[in-house]
């Protein structure tokens, strides 16, 4: 079975925890897998990450306990072909309106007759040639998520979980925010409303639907709303957080404190 899929039947009450690695940078992605994140979506949406760097991406987590769900730029056959050949095993597909758009992401994933993803048998999925049988259970051990963004999705998200393939859901929040006339303000009653209809359809057919928040206590939030899994900031947005907050514990607006070996702490003031 897909691991994202068993994490998310073993989590049981307990919602997987995740971040988003916007960086494109191995090293930071390893660092952040070392933490103790559940899951981390390796984002080549809006992080400037092609098909080679992910390559490096996905062998950094791999030395962690991080599982890596990988969300491609769009619902493109060709890109989706390239990124589970190079060892996705989960992709994340953005911005899904209809019950069509997600077939066509789940046929993407898939080998034929089930899809129409190209055969290649010497690729780092295979582990170059390597696996016994991989052409025959390649299907069944890829996952796939769908990104509802608009009031539109919402709209249509029964027939868009109900898609054979489709194994989960994510509620993208800030397009969600903009689509709805409130962009950024993603815990405005509105969003808040429309997320917590689709947490309730997602239930009540039983696909597992997950979001992302900007802090512990939006998480916290769309936790007592019911999503299945959720996210954290990003590698980024957590590094300007600490670099923010030492910032400020150094410095105020009109002062700046001074430390020298020879003097201690000092405040120059301008």
């Amino acid at each position: 079975m897909n691991s994202f899929k068993q994490l998310l039947k073993a989590s049981g009450a307990h919602p997987p925890v995740g971040t988003w690695i916007g960086s494109a940078s191995p090293l930071v992605a390893e660092a952040i897998g070392c933490v103790g994140f559940d899951w981390g979506l390796v984002d080549m949406e809006h992080a400037p990450l092609d098909v080679p760097g992910l390559v490096h991406m996905l062998q950094a987590l791999a030395a962690t306990k991080m599982l890596p769900v990988v969300r491609v730029p769009w619902n493109d056959a060709v890109m989706v072909k390239r990124v589970l050949d190079a060892g996705a095993t989960t992709v994340m597909f953005p911005f899904i309106q209809s019950e069509d758009e997600a077939r066509r992401a789940v046929a993407a994933t898939r080998y034929p007759p089930e899809g129409i993803r190209g055969m290649a048998g010497t690729t780092r999925a295979a582990r170059f040639g390597t696996v016994p049988n991989y052409f025959r259970t390649a299907n069944q051990n890829v996952g796939v998520i769908v990104q509802i963004e608009t009031p539109q999705a919402v709209e249509q998200v029964d027939a868009i979980a109900a898609v054979d393939g489709v194994d989960a859901l994510f509620v993208g929040p800030a397009d969600l925010s903009a689509a709805l006339g409130h962009i950024g303000e993603i815990t405005h009653p509105s969003v808040i409303g429309l997320m917590s209809r689709a947490v309730q359809r997602c239930k009540a057919i039983g696909k597992p639907v997950g979001t992302l928040g900007s802090s512990a206590e939006a998480v916290a939030q769309y936790r007592a709303i019911g999503f299945d899994y959720v996210a954290v900031s990003s590698d980024i947005g957590l590094m300007m957080r600490g670099a923010r907050d030492a910032i400020a514990a150094l410095r105020t607006p009109d002062t700046e404190h001074v430390h020298s070996l020879s003097s201690g702490t000092q405040q120059t003031t301008y």
